[in-house]
Parts: C-alpha cells; structure tokens; sequence
C-alpha cells in the first residue's frame, strides 16, 4: 500500500492545540453570521445547521455541514437534526456537482482528536469534492496544498447554486 503524507494538515491541527479553553468555538463564533456577507465563508443556513466552506480545505470547495447546537457526540444528535445533516449534505453535493464538476466525493466526518479532528469539540460533517488525479507531488514534497481557487470565488458560485436548487 502506498502512504499519501499530509504534512499540511499539522499545522492546522496543532494551530487549536494552544487555544484558551475559555476562548469562543470557531463553530458557535459562526452561528449569527449570514451567508449573503462575503466576509464569512456560510454558503447556507438552515433551521438546525450550517453549511460553511473550509477554511483549511483539502481541495476546491471543501464544505462542512454543522449543527448549531455545541456538541461533540455523535450520540447526541437528535433525529431532526440528523435528518437535516443528510438532507443538506445532499444539497451540499448538487451545489458542488453543478459549479465545479467533481468526479467522486469523500463524505463523512472525523470523530474525536484521534480520529484527526481539527474541530474536535463541534462535531461537524465534511463533503470533498475530488478529481482524478487531484493529489500531486506538491504536497509530498513541497509540504504545500494547491488550492486553485479563490474561497470567496467559489463561495459565490456556490451561493448561486444554492439558490438555483432551492427554487427547484
């Protein structure tokens, strides 16, 4: 088996190692943001949850769907709020599907701070677009992820596709 290194992904993972436990969740610092702002990275807002592009994306419009409410157990989920996560993780894959034309998708989540959750105390849900042959040598030996898009440019592209499939 070959080994895809992602030494990238450290610097994101140790840059919430320091942080104040007194000091606001990223996720919760979101909850009042609006999406039509392009100075926030929400494509979409439901009644339960949100759907945000990554900041630390590890392709072209790497979304993450999170519920409002602050929790880190899978368990605790309500059913409403499971059903919301689906039903926008689908929205989420017909927004990317129709603005940047992926060939496959990674979808899923990671579970506690061994499982590599950056965001370990606000479980949220990832949904990667990914394209054959979209991993390079850039990041195993330049320890660099190209991303070739601006994030607010693909927030836009997004934000009309949500709107477009909304009015479906």
């Amino acid at each position: 088996m070959e080994k895809l290194w992602s030494p990238w992904r450290s610097q994101y993972i140790d840059s919430f190692k320091h942080k104040d436990e007194e000091d606001q969740c990223v996720f919760c610092e979101m909850v009042n943001e609006s999406p039509e702002e392009l100075s926030n990275l929400i494509v979409d807002k439901g009644l339960l949850t949100f759907t945000v592009l990554n900041l630390f994306p590890y392709n072209n419009g790497h979304l993450m769907i999170v519920p409002y409410r602050h929790t880190s157990a899978f368990i605790s989920l309500t059913d409403d709020e499971n059903l919301e996560i689906m039903h926008k993780m689908r929205l989420a894959y017909n927004a990317l599907k129709e603005t940047l034309h992926p060939e496959g998708f990674n979808m899923g989540l990671n579970l506690g701070k061994g499982a590599g959750a950056g965001i370990h105390e606000h479980i949220h849900f990832h949904i990667v677009p990914r394209w054959n042959g979209d991993t390079n040598f850039m990041p195993v030996l330049g320890e660099v992820k190209v991303i070739s898009q601006d994030l607010i440019e693909t927030k836009k592209k997004l934000l009309e596709a949500y709107k477009n499939l909304k009015s479906q």
